[in-house]
Order: structure tokens, then C-alpha cells, then sequence
């Protein structure tokens, strides 16, 4: 008979003594169990005692977290947290040097688990710690772990980052200030400005005055990419905690390049050069991390177009008006501009006509619509000024050709600026589990003008290679985005590198693509083609189901989710070979092969799973955290529900890991596959299958005289000839 589900048989340690094999009941105070405990080895005061896990974090075990506990756990029996945080904070005040760099060493290590925190914070630890460092005294491996301590302590969220001082900031700023300074307090340092900024307004500023981006460019010349990493996070939390207005500010300064010192260092040559040549050009491979903070980076620089993006024409304003004069000017050299007042209007009308624009008496209509309001006339002016004889060309060249033929540069230009905005997702807050940056944009000082130069080149080759009527105007631009979307699909490394992809995706490569996936959904429609799919489907279904199992098997590794702002935090789950149990455990970072199951310390039995959400409805989705709650966030969340009432939150990498955990676990509960992944593959399969088999049909050589012997009955009555 099995035990009842609120006993627990584990093993308790202690120093020197033998371990005892217990049954804990849950339902039993805590406080009692620790007493029953310490009678086993006749220790007095038990309330001096706590329980912790031997293994992993060896966090202590609560009331509220003692539901975790399970069969074959093995736990130690420690002194309580209330009376370590008292014996380690009057350790770290004594004299004894020594004795000191022990404490901080253990408290570095103590400090990661809540139930300790609380009780050291309550004790004023924080502040014990911040006079240490504001002292100016402590060096070396003594700092490093009081800074480790520090950090921990305070990403629990217990006390707020707005207590801090401000001799406290310009101490830490001064280490990452300081030319030569040791690693680890240089990379903790950086990862406690990050926490200041990002999690208080008041220190924004005061941060903001004692660290500049130019000071942090040497750390992104270093070789470590951990140092690299935290800089460029600072940088990005710099840029996205900016005061909006600020930010408004920085992005029309960018364009006028009159810039303010923020913008101005991200913009300026000298730090994209540095990306570019020691990180991505470096000689190591981009970790998960620091590709996600390139990919934030990335983000933050495409949302200075916002404003101008929203924003809409005004036509009383002469500067706007002047810019549309020049677009004019430049293609059709309006310096012989006739003296007559009512001539030259009808010829400006006739070449505004010629220029594509919707409305040829007053073009600056055109850029009401928002998005890409007046982002779109940058665009065509850096394209007029900077590429002059590319905007002559193809101005000139659909000017001359027949009416229904030629393409509307102005109207091109502008649905083009708004497809470009969709596909970069400018205005969006970066999403927290993505690692998505492309290298082409750190190649050049004016990126994403660049960009669409090369893409409304892609537009007017393509509208020729169709053979276009402005009717057809939506169609080009479906073609097109489908180009550029393949294109950056393929992570070109500079933009030379990406006109060479759109080369390759030409009008008709698009077609025979797209014929090639559909073929699955059109292709072989006849009945006895649909009773073979039919057949064939349950034989491929299950090959998925075992391949999604395997990867599961093989296991992935998930970013910590929680309320702080961590990006250093990695954790691996993985399912047994018998599919009976979740196995997942904590990383300090990404693995570079399979996790063995030893160092997986945490399991979940498959039996002990209620049900598995997605979404919003997920537990950690609930929380009204910006960088949670963006659609890439929610697409990418799933929760597993498991006895009595817990959860285990995955915030999956990307899609096609999120395919297949959806996929396995489904599989896992006995419940229907049906990601897109699964549909794909499952289309992809059969017809593979399909094609085999029918090419096994077309091989068959039949004798001229076949001998009398009596034939099965065909299942398949049909001719078909497979080219």
C-alpha cells in the first residue's frame, strides 16, 4: 500500500554525527519536526535549528516552502537563519581580519536565500554592509563578497533601492571608474549600477551623473565578455530608464547630429566600432547573455525613431515643406523653375505626380498617417542626398515608363518606412527572452537608413519583375516584405551581405518557395491520395510524439523567472528516460552539452502534474511587469500545475524550443499536438512518405507476360505519374 501523499521519507545530516531516516508528516508543525530531530541527537534548544536542503542552493526550508520537500530529499539540520544572520554580522564587524573575509564569504553565499535575507536585513545588515563599503577600506576578495552580498541581498526586494546614499554610489562608481580594478569587484560593481537604475527612479539620476557611456566603452574593449556583458546591460538600462522627454530630445538631435552625451554615444562611430570589432567580430563565441543584451541595444536604438514615426506633417511648418521642395528639386533639378506664378505650380503639381506621391497638389498629406508619419520623409531625403544618383534613377525611370507600369516611388516610400517600422518592432520594449539581434546594424554609423535604401531598391526591382500596376501596389508589397523577412531570416553579417540574400530572392525564387510549402496543403488532392495521408498520418504522429519525448529527454535550458531584472540567471529541466520524472536544477550558465541528471536536484513526477497553461494564464504572466507583458513574452510562456497548488514557469528561448515543450508535454499528459511546429512537420513528413511511396509505384516494372499467379486486390485504384 503506498504511503499517504503527506508523508515524506528523508534523510537529516549533521556534523559528525549519523544520518537519520525519517518520515516527516506535513501535517505536523515544523517547529515539532526540528524538535524530534534534535532529541535524535540530543541537542538542546531546538528552536536555535532549522532545516535545509543539503544539495543545490541549500536553501532553508520553511512553513511556506516545506510543500517542495520530497521522498528521498536529503536535508541538513543548520542553526536557524535568525541566529546565523546575528553570529555572521557580529563576525563581519570584529577585528580579526581573517575572520572577516570568512564571514563575508559565507554571508556571499547565505545571502542568495530569502529566508536568511529577511532576518540579516532586519538586523540592519544592508547598512552594516554599505558603511563597509563606503569606508574605502576593503580590498580584494573582501570587497568582491561584500558587493556579491550586497546585490543579492537587495534583488529579494525587501528594502528599496531609494535608501541607498549617495557616497555609497560614488564609491561604487569610482570602481568602475578606476583603470585597473579587480574583475570581480569590476563586475559587480556594474551589476549593482544596472540594479540602481533599473530600479529606481531617484537613482537614475544620480547614477546618471557619476557614470557616463563614454567611461563604459573601455570595459567593451576587455577580453573578458562577462565584463562586456555587464557594461553594455548598463548602457541599455541607462538608455531605457532616460526620461522620455530626454529621449525625444537625443532622437532629433540624432538627425540634426547635434547630440546630447547619451545619444551622442551611441550614435558615434567610436562605440559601434568597439561592438563590432571586440564583440561581434571578437575572438570568442556571442554567449546567450551578451547576444541578449546586443538584441536590447539593438531595440533601444530603433525606438529613437518612435517620435519621429508618430509624428505627423505639418504643413505649415516651412522646414517640412522645404524637404519635399528638395526631394522635388533634386530629381527634376527645379532650378529652371518658370517665373510664373501659376506655370510653376502646375509644373510642382506634375512632378509631385512624377515623385508617386497620393496627392500630387500638396504632398505633405501623404505624411499624415502615423505610423510612419514624417519618418518616412527622413528616409527619402537620406536616400536624395546621400545616394543621389540610386533616388535619380529610379525617379526618372518610373517617370518615363507607361502609366500602368510605373512604381510610385513617394507612396512606395512611405509603406515601405511602416513595413520596416512592423518588422523591427520600433516602439516595442525588448523582450525579455530574446536573443535576437542582427550583427548588419552594428556595421554602419547610419543603420537603419542604410536598411531601407537597400530595400526600396528591392522594391522597385521587384515591382518590375512583376510587372506591377499601381492595382497591384499591395501584392508588391507582401512579396517584399516576404524577401526582407527571409532575408534577416539568414542573419547577414553586413549590409553588402543582405543585398546578396535579396539578390538570391528574387520574384521568382519567392514563387518556387512558396510552391515548395504548399505543396503539403495543395498538392495530391485526389481521394486515394487523401485516404494514403489518412493512413500514413497516425504512423508519422507518432514518430513526432517520440521525437518531441527525446528532446525532452535530452532537456533545455530556461532564463530564472522572477521579479528581478536579472539576466544572469539560468536554469535546466529535462525528463527521465522512463518519462516518469521532470528533473531540473539551477546553472550559473548555459550548458554547453547534456545536464546530467545528478545535478539536476529538483523533480517533479510526470503523475504528480494537474495540467499545463499557456500565456496569460500562466502564473508568472499575471504579473504587470513591462517587459513581461509584451506579446513576445506571453507567446513564449508555459506553466506546468502540479500537486498540492505549485507551478513550474518556463519562459521559453525562442519558438521552436516552445514548440517542442508544448509538444512533449502534451504528449507526456496523453493530450492532442497541435503546435504549428507539429502541423509543419506532420505536413512535411507525409509528404515525404507520400513521395516515396509513390515513386516505389512509378518503379515498378511489370513483365511483359506476368505469370498466372492471383494478385491481392489493390487498395489504390488510380494512375498518377509523379514528375
Amino acid at each position: 500500500m503506498p504511503p499517504p501523499s503527506d508523508i515524506v521519507k528523508v534523510a537529516i545530516e549533521w556534523p559528525g554525527a549519523n544520518a537519520q531516516f525519517i518520515e516527516i508528516d506535513q501535517k505536523k508543525p515544523l517547529s515539532s519536526i526540528i524538535r524530534e530531530v534534535c532529541d535524535g541527537w540530543s541537542l538542546s534548544s531546538s528552536e536555535q535549528f532549522a532545516l535545509r536542503y543539503a544539495d543545490g542552493p541549500q536553501l532553508y526550508i520553511t512553513e511556506q516552502s516545506r510543500g517542495e520537500i520530497k521522498n528521498g530529499t536529503i536535508l541538513r539540520l543548520a542553526i536557524s537563519p535568525t541566529r546565523a544572520a546575528r553570529q555572521l554580522l557580529e563576525r563581519i564587524q570584529s577585528h580579526g581580519i581573517d575572520a572577516r573575509l570568512e564571514a563575508l564569504k559565507e554571508l556571499a553565499k547565505l545571502s542568495a536565500d530569502p529566508t536568511f535575507a529577511t532576518e540579516f536585513i532586519n538586523l540592519e545588515g544592508i547598512g552594516t554592509l554599505a558603511r563597509l563599503v563606503e569606508s574605502g577600506t576593503h580590498f580584494g576578495e573582501m570587497l568582491a563578497f561584500t558587493l556579491t552580498a550586497f546585490l543579492e541581498l537587495m534583488d529579494h526586494g525587501i528594502v528599496s533601492w531609494d535608501l541607498i546614499s549617495l557616497s555609497f554610489i560614488k564609491q561604487i562608481a569610482g570602481y568602475v571608474n578606476q583603470p585597473m580594478v579587480d574583475v570581480s569587484i569590476l563586475q559587480r560593481s556594474l551589476a549593482i549600477l544596472e540594479s540602481m537604475v533599473l530600479n529606481s527612479h531617484n537613482l537614475y539620476h544620480r547614477v546618471a551623473q557619476e557614470i557616463t557611456v563614454g567611461q563604459l566603452i573601455a570595459h567593451l574593449q576587455v577580453s573578458n565578455q562577462e565584463i562586456q556583458t555587464y557594461a553594455i546591460a548598463l548602457i541599455n538600462a541607462l538608455f531605457l530608464k532616460a526620461p522620455e522627454d530626454r529621449r525625444q530630445e537625443e532622437h532629433i538631435n540624432l538627425q540634426d547630429l547635434r547630440l546630447t552625451e547619451m545619444a551622442s554615444s551611441l550614435a558615434q562611430k567610436h562605440l559601434r566600432s568597439i561592438i563590432l570589432n571586440h564583440i561581434i567580430h571578437g575572438n570568442r563565441p556571442i554567449k546567450a547573455e551578451m547576444a541578449h543584451q546586443l538584441y536590447v541595444l539593438q531595440v533601444l536604438t530603433f525606438n529613437l525613431l518612435e517620435e519621429r514615426m508618430m509624428t505627423k506633417m505639418d504643413p505649415s511648418d516651412p522646414t517640412q515643406r522645404d524637404i519635399i521642395f528638395e526631394l522635388r528639386r533634386i530629381a527634376f533639378d527645379g532650378a529652371n523653375d518658370p517665373g510664373n506664378t501659376e506655370k510653376r505650380k502646375a509644373m510642382h503639381t506634375k512632378d509631385y505626380r512624377m515623385l508617386g506621391f497620393t496627392n500630387h497638389e500638396n504632398p505633405a498629406v501623404d505624411f499624415m498617417q502615423t505610423p510612419p508619419g514624417v519618418l518616412a520623409l527622413d528616409n527619402m531625403l537620406y536616400l536624395a542626398r546621400l545616394h543621389q544618383d540610386t533616388y535619380i534613377r529610379i525617379v526618372l525611370e518610373n517617370s518615363s515608363r507607361e502609366d500602368k507600369h510605373e512604381c510610385p516611388f513617394g507612396r512606395c516610400a512611405i509603406e515601405l518606412t511602416r513595413m520596416l517600422c512592423e518588422i523591427l518592432q520600433v516602439g516595442e520594449l525588448p523582450n525579455e527572452g530574446c536573443n535576437d539581434y542582427h550583427p548588419m546594424f552594428f556595421t554602419h554609423d547610419r543603420a537603419w537608413e542604410e536598411f531601407f535604401c537597400v530595400c526600396i531598391q528591392l522594391l522597385n526591382k521587384t515591382w518590375k519583375e512583376m510587372r506591377a500596376t499601381v492595382e497591384d501596389f499591395n501584392k508588391v508589397m507582401q512579396v517584399v516584405r516576404e524577401q526582407i523577412t527571409r532575408a534577416l531570416a539568414m542573419k547577414p553579417a553586413s549590409l553588402d551581405q543582405l543585398k546578396s540574400k535579396l539578390r538570391g530572392l528574387n520574384y521568382s525564387e519567392i514563387l518556387r518557395l512558396r510552391q515548395s510549402e504548399r505543396m503539403s496543403q495543395d498538392d495530391f488532392q485526389s481521394p486515394p491520395i487523401i485516404e494514403l495521408r489518412e493512413r500514413i498520418q497516425p504512423e508519422i504522429l507518432e514518430l513526432i510524439k517520440q521525437q518531441r519525448l527525446n528532446r525532452l529527454c535530452e532537456g533545455s535550458c530556461f532564463r530564472k523567472v522572477g521579479n528581478r531584472r536579472r539576466q544572469d540567471k539560468f536554469w535546466f529541466c529535462r525528463l527521465s528516460l522512463n518519462h516518469k520524472v521532470l528533473h531540473y536544477g539551477d546553472l550559473d550558465e548555459p550548458p554547453q552539452g547534456e545536464v546530467p541528471y545528478e545535478l539536476l536536484t529538483d523533480k517533479i513526477p510526470v503523475s504528480d502534474i494537474k495540467s499545463m497553461v499557456t500565456g496569460k494564464d500562466c502564473p508568472h504572466m499575471k504579473e504587470k511587469t513591462a517587459l513581461r507583458q509584451n506579446k513576445d513574452g506571453l507567446e513564449l510562456a508555459f506553466s506546468i500545475l502540479y500537486d498540492p497548488d505549485e507551478a513550474l514557469n518556463f519562459v521559453a528561448p525562442n519558438k521552436y524550443e516552445y514548440c517542442i515543450w508544448i509538444d512533449g508535454l502534451c504528449a507526456l499528459l496523453g493530450r492532442e499536438m497541435g503546435s504549428d511546429l507539429t502541423r509543419s512537420d506532420l505536413d512535411t513528413l507525409i509528404s515525404m512518405e507520400m513521395k516515396l511511396r509513390l515513386l516505389d509505384l512509378e518503379n515498378i516494372t511489370i513483365p511483359e507476360a506476368p505469370p498466372p499467379v492471383p494478385k491481392e486486390p489493390s487498395t489504390y485504384n488510380f494512375t498518377y505519374n509523379y514528375g
